[in-house]
């Protein structure tokens, strides 16, 4: 248990020293020395975890899906509200998420699949439409995939200009925004009234998942010590 809880610690150092570089320097001109002096550990360290610079990126990639499953929800729709407002507080306070939606932007990072991300998004989206449409939460004339692909373009478009205006100070206004537009046009009215779309639940989200991920990570360190 102690090994794994150890294993868990240095991956993420190594992913986040990866994501720190990869910020600083762009894809193609990092270097695994560079990673490895970031990290201070030995290349060993880091090839144990990940085979290549693009295997290390790619898992710099997966850093912005949630790494928790969301708690489960009445109505269906609710759970793509959550997922809204927890990416914009992930976006917001997790350097790692930041660098992972970074590089996925970066046109000059050649070699990896930076399209491997959105495509996550747009299945985790889809997957909690499909429900919603299961039980009988959307309109008919909703088209699933065509759905979760605006959806995940235009969450990907505000945040860019959300970074660009206020460093992300005001996204998660700009995810209310983005849902009291969208959610109208493809949910029932039943199910309209009762989705809860304020920034008061996004703030109770946000502390429910730091807590969440500071119980994790003391678990983490009291296990490495065992």
């Amino acid at each position: 248990m102690a090994q794994q809880a150890r294993a868990i610690r240095t991956r993420r150092v190594i992913l986040e020293s990866a994501a720190a570089v990869f910020a600083e320097r762009g894809y193609e001109r990092t270097t695994i020395g560079e990673i490895l002096v970031r990290a201070g550990l030995t290349k060993g360290a880091l090839y144990f975890h990940f085979a290549s610079k693009e295997d290390l990126a790619l898992g710099v990639l997966a850093a912005q899906m949630l790494d928790e499953p969301l708690t489960p929800q009445p109505v269906k729709l609710q759970e793509l509200v959550d997922q809204g407002f927890l990416l914009a507080h992930r976006l917001q306070c997790d350097p790692l998420v930041r660098a992972s939606v970074a590089l996925a932007l970066d046109s000059g990072a050649m070699g990896i699949d930076r399209a491997a991300p959105f495509r996550a998004w747009i299945d985790q989206v889809s997957e909690v439409l499909m429900a919603a449409k299961a039980q009988g939460e959307l309109l008919v004339h909703v088209n699933v995939t065509d759905t979760a692909e605006l959806f995940s373009g235009a969450f990907a478009g505000i945040q860019t200009m959300s970074q660009i205006l206020c460093d992300r100070n005001d996204l998660t206004h700009r995810v209310l925004v983005l849902l009291r537009h969208v959610m109208p046009t493809i949910c029932t009215p039943a199910v309209l009234i009762r989705l809860e779309m304020t920034e008061s639940r996004a703030r109770q989200l946000a502390v429910e998942y730091d807590a969440n991920r500071l119980r994790h990570e003391e678990n983490l360190t009291e296990s490495a010590r065992a």
